[in-house]
């Protein structure tokens, strides 16, 4: 069975190359070579192809032909939005254009002072979310909480060619001293942003129902928020055309101490995302725990 394992894929010579492409020629050259990569990754990646065909063809009902071709463009779309981070990071911000659904939403949060806490998903390109956030985040009231999960080697070079954001970043430690960097930024009336669909191995988990059938999420971020008297809102960045994005800021009508029906609200806006977006799921491992998956090619 494929779990999450916290880390990412890549080396530092990949993105050297695609970074090379980037700022010699253009973001389309990085796409062009991003048709034999995903041609790698879909080949020789057994244990994530297994994983994302068992989303298309069972959560998604594709037929088996559809289901393979939607691994390939899987892999290359969220390349695309790998190089697309990149891109932007590395100041070619302006190359692309926006649409900010919901924002007015995200600068009342910050306008009233009360904080608030932010769920987004690894769907779209959450990686990007920064520099969405970093418009409207003039006093540096916006904390992203994350896993340091790029390779060490990887991260020393990306450093070293893109651009750092005003946004605050919340490390996930083994010590747990997160807990007290987040209780501190909600203290300030800062947002507070997580992903809420990644839970490790052995930490609480909430089940629910998620495209038909049961699945575990991390059961941190829902209860934090329930708990809470602060708004909740979910966020997500996804990849419309070639250089287009679109931000959607949602709130979550949960009540009060109700973690069950602030997951299940979650859930409804991810189902809502993917039905919009089926090609934009990017986790690439037994999400469902489904023991029944196969992939015959």
């Amino acid at each position: 069975m494929t779990k999450w394992s916290g880390k990412s894929k890549g080396t530092v010579l990949g993105y050297k190359i695609f970074i090379f492409f980037i700022k010699n020629v253009n973001v389309q050259a990085a796409y062009f070579i991003l048709y034999f990569v995903a041609l790698y990754y879909f080949l020789f990646s057994f244990k994530s192809n297994k994983a994302i065909y068992y989303y298309f063809s069972k959560r998604r009902q594709y037929p088996f032909l559809k289901s393979i071709i939607a691994i390939y463009k899987s892999y290359f779309i969220f390349g695309q939005t790998l190089i697309d981070k990149t891109a932007i990071s590395a100041g070619l911000r302006n190359n692309f254009t926006y649409e900010f659904d919901g924002i007015d939403k995200l600068k009342k949060l910050l306008d009233d002072g009360n904080g608030g806490i932010l769920i987004s998903a690894h769907v779209g390109n959450f990686e990007i979310a920064e520099f969405f956030l970093n418009e409207i985040d003039e006093n540096s009231q916006i904390n992203i909480v994350t896993t340091d999960s790029e390779h060490k080697a990887i991260k020393n070079y990306l450093e070293t060619v893109t651009s750092k954001s005003e946004i605050k970043f919340i490390l996930i430690k083994d010590d747990l001293s997160h807990i007290y960097h987040i209780n501190s930024a909600l203290n300030n009336n800062e947002l507070v942003c997580f992903t809420g669909d990644r839970y490790f191995e052995g930490t609480k988990y909430l089940e629910i129902d998620f495209l038909n059938k049961p699945a575990k999420f991390p059961a941190g971020p829902f209860l934090l928020a329930s708990r809470l008297q602060t708004p909740v809102a979910f966020v997500y960045v996804m990849k419309e055309t070639l250089k287009h994005y679109h931000l959607y800021t949602r709130m979550s009508p949960a009540k009060h101490r109700d973690e069950k029906g602030l997951l299940r609200s979650y859930v409804e806006s991810v189902e809502e995302m993917l039905n919009k977006y089926p090609y934009q799921w990017f986790n690439y491992y037994d999400f469902w725990e489904d023991k029944t998956q196969k992939l015959n090619l």
